[in-house]
């Protein structure tokens, strides 16, 4: 696992952490996923037209990624807890790295259809615009929490 991918999974864990703080987290999620709207739109420089076609088709990638992590990520967790990480045989953790494994690829697979699905719409200088911003916001995203743990 490559350290892009461990902080991306650190990322996910986090945010499942910040949500599961006090005000609900539909609550949370939501006021961080204005935040996100915001931000994105602003540094992807996207016109009327462009944030029209384009939110719907991010939306569904956001959802679909969040659930994959969640879903798949929190059974996983479950199991790296240092008790069980410690009982753990050689083939056990063999499992749970393929299924860590699976779980990126599926990200991966949903990452590039939406590429595919968003270069006609805002082309490929906004993607890379996108993936930027996406990475500049869950920065900011971590330095808030880390500020709010001290």
């Amino acid at each position: 696992m490559t350290t892009k991918h461990f902080l991306l999974l650190l990322l996910a864990f986090v945010s499942l952490g910040v949500f599961a703080q006090g005000g609900g987290l539909k609550q949370k999620k939501e006021q961080i996923k204005a935040l996100k709207v915001a931000f994105l739109t602003e540094k992807v420089q996207l016109s009327t037209d462009e944030a029209e076609k384009f939110w719907p088709i991010y939306n569904a990638f956001d959802d679909k990624q969040f659930e994959l992590r969640r879903e798949k990520m929190d059974a996983l967790r479950n199991r790296l807890d240092e008790g069980e990480l410690e009982k753990m045989s050689d083939k056990e953790a063999s499992s749970v790295l393929a299924q860590m494994e699976n779980t990126e690829s599926e990200i991966y697979q949903l990452r590039k259809k939406l590429v595919s699905d968003l270069r006609p719409i805002i082309g490929s200088l906004k993607i890379l615009k996108l993936k930027k911003a996406e990475e500049d916001f869950n920065r900011k995203l971590l330095q808030q929490f880390k500020k709010k743990k001290d």
